[in-house]
């Protein structure tokens, strides 16, 4: 058995290679698991029970907070135009709104590129959203960076005395909002599932792509 500590120290270099801890085709890419399995089929094919385990509990967990979804269509109603913004990548952003329900309710979506596939691979486009715009954000741009958050404002025709920015990081979103001189709303309960889950927390951060800095 491979120990867990030789996965983790190579899987984080690929991470921040890719800009994501979402990336893909992470598990082809492990030196590790390429000495012991192969190719990629024959990864895929040893860590099937895993990948499906994986999916099964994301299907199981991927959920709005409470109150959530009414809020948004509640402001949507009321003719505010919602832009949503993150670091995430297009494809596990679209994902996400696909099934969360949000295509739609969500004017804007503004995130990065996706990484780089491997040659050979097909672009996926099963969770392209439909009704929701998809805007990419500049290369290598991250949280917090208030240029960039009124550069968003500035391309919906609006003005930053017009706008609330909410967001669950006092460092990531609310110290951009308030360097934008943007009202803020700080979503505390976006950061409950570090606190009730430390492990996974703590398993996250070894395997991030986030800089040392940013953690």
């Amino acid at each position: 058995m491979t120990p867990k500590t030789d996965l983790i120290e190579q899987i984080r270099p690929i991470h921040q290679k890719y800009g994501t801890a979402e990336y893909s085709f992470i598990l082809e890419s492990i030196p590790l698991l390429q000495e012991k399995y192969g190719d990629r089929e024959s990864i895929n094919s040893a860590m099937d029970e895993a990948i499906h385990a994986f999916r099964s509990a994301r299907k199981k967990h991927l959920m709005l907070y409470p109150t959530v979804l009414e809020t948004l269509k509640t402001l949507k109603e009321k003719g505010c135009f919602i832009v949503a913004y993150t670091e995430s990548k297009a494809y596990y952003s679209n994902f996400r709104l696909t099934k969360l329900g949000l295509d739609g309710i969500i004017d804007v979506l503004f995130s990065p590129e996706d990484h780089e596939i491997p040659d050979g691979e097909k672009k996926q486009v099963k969770y392209n959203l439909v009704h929701t715009k998809q805007e990419y954000t500049p290369k290598d741009e991250i949280k917090p960076n208030p240029q960039l958050l009124l550069d968003i404002i500035a391309s919906i025709g609006a003005v930053p005395e017009e706008c609330v920015y909410i967001g669950d990081s006092e460092m990531k979103d609310i110290e951009m909002a308030q360097n934008a001189n943007v009202s803020d709303v700080f979503a505390k309960y976006g950061t409950g599932h570090f606190e009730k889950n430390e492990e996974g927390y703590n398993l996250l951060r070894a395997v991030t792509h986030w800089t040392d800095e940013e953690m």
